[in-house]
């Protein structure tokens, strides 16, 4: 049995349910270490990169990223448990038992057995779900949340505000207090954060691979291996090499 202190994310953009839920597991599962608190789903996410927690409590309709996309991202790195309030869809497709929720507002008794279950998933499974089960579960609950994606971007080139269609763009690169565009026909500088961008994109076409970048699939040449575990990128026609932070190095497993 593994018998390292299991770490954890609580996510939710209403402060009285996400208190409660944190209450709730230091009475419920008091040696717990609750790494990160976030009150959006973006940062939610940036939590979870820097702290890696091994479960997840997520509350489904956040600003920014929703909790399911956030645990999209997350995929099998982590147990995923829901926070979702009366008369959300898809309940029944929980109890596969690939990830659990919890119904607002939470009871203690509730709570109880959700704990109990990650901490059966941890002793057998540490930091993981079942893959399959897991994509049935998003799969359902995203096909009831559609999101509308830009498709033109409006960024700074000295004096000039240009309209940039986000099909030409080769990568976005945090620089400072702004985001980097580079695009077919140059680069320039958007105000929107990169963290706060990564919600906005269509992740199927736009692949992060570090906390400052994210790539568009069909630019990368290849991905390559170094020494110490170390990954970057080939870019098509490009002479810049993008580095693959470890955390999605699994993006690119088959090469």
């Amino acid at each position: 049995m593994n018998t390292r202190q299991a770490t954890a994310l609580v996510a939710d953009d209403e402060e009285a349910p996400r208190d409660q839920l944190l209450a709730g597991l230091r009475s419920a599962w008091p040696e717990l270490d609750v790494v990160a608190v976030a009150g959006n789903g973006v940062d939610a996410w940036d939590a979870f990169l820097e702290h890696e927690p091994d479960l997840c409590f997520l509350d489904i309709r956040m600003p920014g990223l929703s909790g399911i996309e956030v645990a999209r991202r997350i995929g099998e790195r982590a147990a995923v448990v829901f926070a979702t309030a009366h008369g959300d869809h898809a309940l029944a497709a929980f109890d596969a038992g690939a990830v659990d929720y919890l119904l607002k507002p939470v009871t203690a008794e509730r709570l109880a057995q959700t704990v109990q279950r990650l901490r059966l998933r941890l002793a057998s499974v540490p930091g993981g779900a079942d893959p399959t089960a897991l994509a049935a579960v998003l799969a359902r609950l995203t096909a009831a949340q559609p999101r509308r994606l830009p498709t033109v971007l409006q960024a700074t080139v000295g004096r000039e505000v240009r309209l940039i269609p986000v099909d030409e763009v080769v990568y976005f690169e945090a620089d400072a207090r702004y985001t980097r565009v580079v695009h077919a026909g140059g680069d320039a500088l958007i105000r929107t954060p990169l963290k706060e961008l990564l919600a906005q994109l269509d992740e199927q076409q736009f692949w992060q691979v570090h906390r400052s970048t994210i790539v568009h699939h069909r630019h990368i040449a290849a991905a390559v291996r170094g020494d110490e575990g170390q990954m970057h990128l080939l870019l098509r026609g490009r002479s810049e090499r993008l580095t693959v932070s470890r955390h999605f190095q699994g993006l690119f497993k088959g090469q």
